[in-house]
């Protein structure tokens, strides 16, 4: 399937068509009965992933959309009936800057009148915990871009990011790791018993933001939770069940953590920063105090399971 070019189809403007998101939301809309226009913005439009979306008939704009670009952004926005935005705290790399980011994004849309912004956001641990938990900022400025977005008048829904699963496949600090006799162990500084919100990305994000789009009782307004509730023990007993591995949750202290997250490559401020978040989920739970399952019901979205998420992966990723 490809995007349209019925002039009469809703116009989507999509920022990182080429990233895990941005792309997923792209798929989403080709693959939708109803017709879309959609262009899509992206730092580097010749290499494979944004000319993959360009034989799919998606329009590609060479965009960076970061502070001093914003008459760029904003002609990227007009005529634009559908935006979809998310922002990167690791390319961000400042929570100021990453909130800049976000208001450049909101102006442009309403210079543009566009009719439905759809922000991907988090919560804000700052917030819910009183100020306790002020190291988690890549959560905290999600936030308070959408704070902004309340107060600025453009139309919108909130489609937050889950927890990526391929976290659990991909090398970081959150990734399993082999161990000499072929088991894997996942090691975190929380309960084995956590609930967290899981999300195949590539593969289900866009289906939840063509609900916010599509959906009866859906549109402008509405918020749709993303991903499936399970603990770190019931993932791993997915895991084991599927490929007949043996999987162990190891519970580790701060100092511990430090040094999994130093191991991988990143500085103490991420780690204090994922320790924060840890304990913020635990806590205080993903989405706060949200019904996950009342707001798939509420958006007519039927889940994937957590066993259904890996039964779609490429085998390799469980060696």
């Amino acid at each position: 399937m490809v995007a349209s070019t019925d002039s009469n189809a809703p116009l989507a403007v999509i920022i990182g068509v080429t990233g895990h998101q941005g792309g997923s939301v792209a798929n989403a809309l080709v693959q939708s009965s109803k017709p879309y226009r959609i262009v899509g913005l992206t730092r580097d439009a010749s290499k494979p992933k944004a000319q993959g979306w360009a034989e799919k008939g998606v329009k590609l704009h060479e965009v960076n959309v970061s502070v001093g670009n914003e008459a760029v952004v904003a002609k990227a926005f007009e005529n634009a009936d559908i935006v979809f935005a998310v922002t990167s705290a690791l390319d961000a790399r400042t929570k100021e800057n990453e909130i800049a980011i976000g208001k450049l994004m909101i102006d442009a849309a309403k210079a543009a009148k566009v009719k439905h912004f759809i922000w991907s956001p988090l919560e804000s641990p700052a917030k819910l915990s009183k100020g306790r938990l002020n190291a988690v900022w890549a959560f905290d400025s999600k936030a308070e871009i959408t704070e902004c977005l309340r107060a600025s008048g453009v139309p919108f829904s909130l489609v937050p990011a889950a927890g990526y699963l391929s976290n659990l496949f991909g090398g970081g600090p959150s990734a399993l790791s082999k161990q000499p006799d072929g088991s894997y162990v996942l090691r975190a500084p929380c309960s084995p018993k956590t609930l967290a919100p899981i999300v195949d990305i590539p593969r289900d994000y866009g289906m939840y933001v063509r609900a916010a789009i599509e959906n009866p009782g859906m549109g402008p307004g509405s918020e749709v939770l993303t991903g499936t509730l399970i603990s770190y023990e019931d993932q791993l007993a997915n895991l084991s069940q599927l490929t007949g591995k043996k999987y162990v949750f190891r519970q580790v202290d701060r100092d511990e953590f430090n040094g999994i997250v130093a191991g991988v490559g990143f500085p103490p401020s991420v780690a204090d920063m994922l320790y924060e978040m840890h304990e913020f989920i635990s806590e205080f739970g993903y989405y706060g105090d949200k019904d996950v399952a009342a707001s798939h019901k509420a958006a007519g979205i039927v889940t994937p399971t957590f066993m259904e998420m890996l039964r779609n992966q490429p085998e390799g990723v469980f060696n």
